[in-house]
């Protein structure tokens, strides 16, 4: 008799972000793991940006795959708009469940909710449930909320993450960074690290833009991903690039909730060097990296974001091209340890960033030791067989 895998992520191909990828691979790694496993993926119809939307049917049916996408009500922003929509998304998960048995309950989850979602899902089918926790929502709340009337609700959501993380039988972590918080709190808990890494379409460098003959024209200084609290880009963006005018021309290319405030604060200083793009599949954005001189990211400053590993970096270091990045904490120990030819400053601090720009070697360096070791494949390979060894026992 087979077993049955219960599969939630909020976000699922064609999305783009970097939850949909990860789920990808290891749907596809757990399917590889051999016959006698079925699994149904509960996600959502295509909503991670506005600006590009996928169509996706509402119901795939491959071998031992099922995946069914709940239809969202039309966004609307913010954290009313977010809740309202995961509401839609768990009352849909629940339906699909409803006389449905499962023998273990996969949850990846960012905003907390997804797990949450799958612990309450795991205990009414009696099933294991495996977390994979991609981000600490709560502390990330209390940084981005601190406003005394905000405590409350920041409580409440801290009652829920003990909640869910204590009833599972493995939480991985995605950066080694969130340990320390969790293991503080949780010390019971059995803790994994499967990180995220290079999928195999990023996994040859790409052909050296080395700035030679063109003295005189600006340096190409690509981003790509969200543009939210999260990256801080509005706090950033506008001061570096009047900073580098003439020096530097940014192409900014994706969405989120800032977007507007982004386009605003670099409306007010007039800067002709700076150009977003919408978000655009992964196929096209790789003809953006290959004609950059200098791959550009950031993160806010902000405690929690001090323990985040940004999925987007394995991507740019996969490139072979500079890599300029404002973050702190573990990531930039991360960086200084395992990338080389990256320059980086202090998150929001626009002179050490110009400082940090001025040290960058201008050439593409070869990184497939590193492309080796996070090959993406290879660790969701590892992940499946642990998901697979839970489910087993149960």
């Amino acid at each position: 008799m087979s077993k049955r895998i219960l599969f939630l992520s909020f976000f699922y191909p064609p999305d783009l972000s970097a939850g949909s990828f990860r789920s990808a691979a290891l749907v596809k790694a757990l399917r590889a793991q051999g016959t006698g496993v079925s699994i149904d993926v509960l996600t959502t119809q295509p909503n991670r940006y506005q600006s590009c939307v996928q169509e996706a049917e509402c119901f795939e049916e491959h071998d031992d795959l099922r995946i069914r996408r709940v239809v969202l009500p039309e966004s609307r922003g913010g954290l009313l708009g977010q809740s309202w929509s995961f509401l839609h998304f768990a009352w849909g998960a629940y339906r699909f469940a409803r006389g449905r048995d499962y023998d273990l309950v996969f949850a990846t989850s960012s905003r907390l909710m997804t797990a949450v979602l799958g612990a309450l899902l795991a205990c009414g089918k009696g099933a294991r449930l495996y977390l994979d926790i991609r981000d600490i929502f709560v502390e990330t709340l209390a940084g981005v909320f601190s406003a005394r009337v905000w405590r409350p609700v920041v409580w409440s959501f801290g009652v829920l993450e003990r909640w869910a993380i204590t009833r599972a039988q493995i939480v991985n972590l995605v950066s080694p960074g969130f340990l320390p918080y969790f293991q503080a709190r949780y010390p019971r808990v059995r803790f994994s690290f499967f990180p995220n890494g290079v999928d195999a379409e990023f996994s040859e460098p790409l052909a050296s833009s080395e700035h030679r003959g063109r003295e005189g024209e600006p340096l190409r200084v690509v981003y790509a991903g969200n543009i939210g609290d999260g990256q801080g880009l509005q706090a950033i963006l506008p001061a570096l690039a009047e900073r580098l005018e003439g020096k530097a021309r940014f192409q900014i290319i994706g969405d989120g909730r800032l977007t507007g405030a982004l386009r605003e604060a670099l409306a007010v200083r007039q800067l002709k060097n700076v150009e977003l793009l919408p978000a655009m599949p992964r196929n096209q954005i790789k003809a953006f990296y290959e004609q950059a001189d200098v791959l550009f990211l950031h993160l806010n400053d902000l405690a929690a974001f001090k323990r985040v590993l940004p999925s987007k970096l394995f991507e740019y270091a996969a490139s072979g091209k500079p890599i300029w990045a404002g973050v702190g904490g573990y990531a930039a120990e991360f960086i200084a340890r395992e990338v080389p030819n990256a320059a980086v400053f202090p998150p929001c601090d626009v002179g050490r960033a110009v400082q940090c720009f001025g040290q960058l070697t201008l050439a593409s360096v070869d990184r497939r030791v590193f492309v080796e070791r996070y090959a993406r494949e290879r660790i969701m390979q590892e992940m499946a067989r642990e998901v697979v060894a839970l489910l087993e026992s149960a």
